[in-house]
């Protein structure tokens, strides 16, 4: 079992039982007592913690951790080691002491005394908040080497979302409970899979307001939002990699749907910053560890084009709608490893388009349509209107990039500062202008906008955009990104699970979180 523990950092015992209880009702399975955080750090407070928690029938984990490794404050050595001796005699659970401090002989003679004649188990940890330890097969084992029944507890920050994998290999190998995650934005997702990774315990905080280490997920998201309750060494893994990843709404909508199909997955969201090279670290690290059950993988901006140069290098199957657009959005993780790449964005584009203007894609055939922007989703939106037989005009702000894309796909181009003459019966947005938070923005000047015109935006966040707002005004119909999301995540579900996804429960999840 992997116990999905909440720190709680009280000035005082009042505060304290607040936190327990709330702790308790969103579904904390340890608690962990940050004695460093009290007012007035006190063995007799901290007692009256530790039956406070037992009570309700929960692990309890006592640390009064040193300022030098993420304590609240500095605390005198001999006052910390006294609470942690007094909480081994109280029965806590656990105790918590870094390893540094524990190499003193003075120190294991006194903690040890106290543990010979207890229950109370030793958590010896090393925190790094700097980066990555240089060994972690190592330092697991000088932690062993020193105390044999100890928990080792190894966290260090993660400056890279491919960090987090040492800390994976680490507990696949390790032979005994055993902690071991990564901190800050980039190391998210090892608390998540800690638990598929078999990890003694991981760590939640109360909400976004109380985290006791940078990184922490507030426990109600990791037991509703991601699943906690059915990950296990089984689950397979998806996800979505981008840069930014945050705002995005594909766990939420993947994750209720495996829920609404009891299927053991989790859909995470992996936040890969660089270019190239540190995307194809990031699944060179994936097909390395594709037994252990990784499925595949959404892929959003800036990565598409980078998910397609490494489908080509490395990769079984390159769906030729991908090849033509020049954009992957989906990657599936087959068995052995092998890997194939499609773009969902395509059909997905069309589907949300010719479903407010009636009828199927032959209804663009001949319709003269404005396409603002010259990106990855403008890549998508084009190569499907072209198919359809659209006369597709490109504006852009850096003319050479509509250029450059309207001669992939015989269409023509223009600056965007010539939009206002333009005879267009659909104007598609294919920028990020208007996404949230800048709401207020339009990327299409007043006066192109008329009554007899469609006009769909990509952008889904938010759901009514200044841009459809201002085609409502005028009367035209109006296509929101919301449309364009669903239908091609849709596909990708398909993809993934190999069944259709549950079309209005989809619908329900995105348009409620917009």
């Amino acid at each position: 079992m992997t116990y999905l523990a909440v720190s709680l950092f009280a000035r005082d015992l009042d505060g304290f039982d607040a936190q327990l209880h709330l702790a308790r009702s969103q579904g904390a399975e340890a608690i962990e007592v940050r004695a460093d955080a009290l007012a007035q750090p006190d063995s007799d407070a901290v007692v009256k913690m530790i039956q406070a928690v037992r009570k309700m029938g929960l692990p309890v984990i006592v640390t009064c951790r040193d300022k030098r490794e993420g304590g609240f404050a500095a605390i005198d050595f001999s006052v910390r080691l006294g609470i942690l001796r007094k909480a081994v005699l109280a029965g806590a659970d656990m105790i918590d002491i870094e390893l540094e401090n524990f190499k003193d002989p003075d120190v294991q003679s006194v903690l040890k005394a106290a543990l010979e004649e207890s229950q109370t188990r030793l958590i010896l940890s090393c925190h790094n908040f700097e980066g990555p330890f240089n060994n972690l097969n190592l330092l697991y084992e000088s932690i062993l080497s020193l105390y044999p029944a100890a928990i080792p507890k190894i966290v260090y920050q993660a400056r890279h979302i491919n960090d987090c994998f040492a800390a994976f290999e680490l507990l696949q190998t390790a032979d005994r409970p055993t902690i071991a995650f990564c901190m800050g934005p980039a190391g998210q997702i090892s608390r998540i899979l800690a638990k598929k990774f078999g990890a003694f315990l991981t760590f939640a905080c109360l909400d976004q307001d109380s985290t006791t280490a940078p990184g922490q997920i507030p426990v109600s998201q990791m037991k509703s939002l991601y699943r906690w309750d059915w990950l296990d060494a089984r689950t397979e893994v998806f996800g979505v990699i981008g840069n930014p990843v945050c705002h995005s709404l594909s766990p939420a909508l993947f994750n209720a749907c495996f829920d609404a199909e009891k299927i053991n997955a989790v859909f995470l969201p992996f936040w890969v910053e660089g270019a190239q090279e540190e995307f194809d670290a990031f699944l060179d690290h994936i097909i390395k560890g594709s037994k252990t059950g990784w499925g595949g993988f959404s892929v959003t901006m800036p990565h598409k084009a980078h998910a397609l140069a490494y489908a080509n290098q490395h990769g079984d199957h390159v769906d030729g709608q991908a090849e033509t657009i020049g954009a992957v959005n989906t990657l599936k993780i087959g068995f052995n490893g092998l890997l194939s790449a499609y773009n969902t964005d395509y059909a997905g584009a069309i589907d949300a388009l010719v479903s407010i203007m009636g009828g199927d894609k032959h209804a663009l055939h001949a319709v003269k349509v404005a396409v603002v922007g010259a990106g990855g989703v403008a890549r998508a939106v084009v190569a499907g209107l072209v198919t359809a037989g659209a006369r597709v005009t490109i504006y852009n702000r850096t003319v050479s990039k509509a250029l450059s894309l309207a001669r992939e796909f015989r269409c023509r181009a223009a600056a965007v500062d010539e939009l206002p003459r333009t005879d267009a019966e659909v104007v598609v947005n294919c920028t990020s202008v208007g996404m949230h938070p800048n709401v207020d923005s339009c990327p299409v000047p007043e006066g192109v906008l008329k009554a007899d015109m469609t006009v769909f935006d990509t952008v889904y966040n938010p759901l009514q955009t200044q841009l459809l707002k201002n085609a409502q005004s005028v009367g035209a119909k109006t296509v929101s990104g919301a449309e364009m999301f669903i239908r091609q995540a849709m596909a990708q579900y398909k993809i993934f699970i190999g069944q259709e996804p549950d079309e209005a429960l989809m619908r329900k999840i995105v348009y409620e979180r917009l």
